[in-house]
């Protein structure tokens, strides 16, 4: 059976890691053109740079917690194929092998000129000064506001495999990735764990919703579906 999981900032929040909206979001007191668009880059580099070196150096002193594990104990009894709204690695850490991110990886960088030319961050930071192999800058690799999603296509061929989808800690809003789960088969039964529970308006699937956090909601859905599929 096929079990599809999209994942937001909400499962990483629970791991100390910072969202990007809502109260104590990233981006207050951070204007978002100056730190995660194509002209903050152009203009200013460096403070780009030293903003996701910040970031970067949270994300590696974060931990997975239990929603994160509950998702890896899942892949022994199903074909699980996680997308994540997160740039993290959490997912990764904790276990899971089917990871399709959505919005690039903030552990790894990119060459300036060539978008596929992808790289390993070996620390925290990532500098001006700091070249691919061809001589280019390297960049974040993240998908920066007014960047395509190039990864879409993937995903919605993913979500059209599913036998039962798993929606938890996004808050359905961040465009293109909030249509994702409408590219469910209509025979899937959709999940939401999430303790704001966003409601699905549009859909036509058995939608349940579970008002609770990742860490302890994940987990529990996980026993149930072990014991009701498996």
């Amino acid at each position: 059976m096929k079990l599809v999981v999209l994942t937001g900032s909400g499962i990483s929040a629970e791991s100390g890691i910072q969202t990007f909206r809502g109260n104590g979001g990233l981006w207050e007191g951070q204007p978002v053109q100056e730190v995660a668009t194509p002209e903050a880059w152009i203009q200013n580099p460096q403070k780009v740079l030293k903003f996701y070196n910040q970031r970067r150096a949270g994300v590696i002193q974060a931990k997975p917690n239990p929603g994160h594990l509950a998702l890896v104990e899942l892949e022994k009894f199903f074909d699980v194929s996680i997308i994540t709204q997160n740039v993290d690695d959490l997912h990764e850490r904790a276990g899971s092998t089917q990871i399709l991110h959505l919005h690039g990886e903030i552990r790894k960088s990119r060459s300036t000129l060539y978008s596929d030319a992808i790289y390993d961050i070996p620390g925290e930071s990532l500098n001006w000064g700091d070249l691919c192999p061809n001589g280019h800058q390297l960049r974040p690799h993240i998908v920066w506001f007014g960047e395509a999603v190039e990864a879409m296509p993937e995903a919605e061929s993913i979500c059209h495999t599913a036998d039962v989808l798993i929606v938890t800690g996004t808050s359905l809003q961040v465009y293109p990735a909030n249509l994702l789960v409408y590219e469910a088969p209509k025979s899937c039964p959709i999940f939401v764990v999430d303790p704001e529970a966003p409601k699905l308006q549009k859909s036509k699937h058995s939608v349940e919703y579970i008002q609770l956090p990742a860490s302890i909601g994940l987990p529990a859905l996980a026993v149930r579906l072990i014991q009701t599929f498996s």
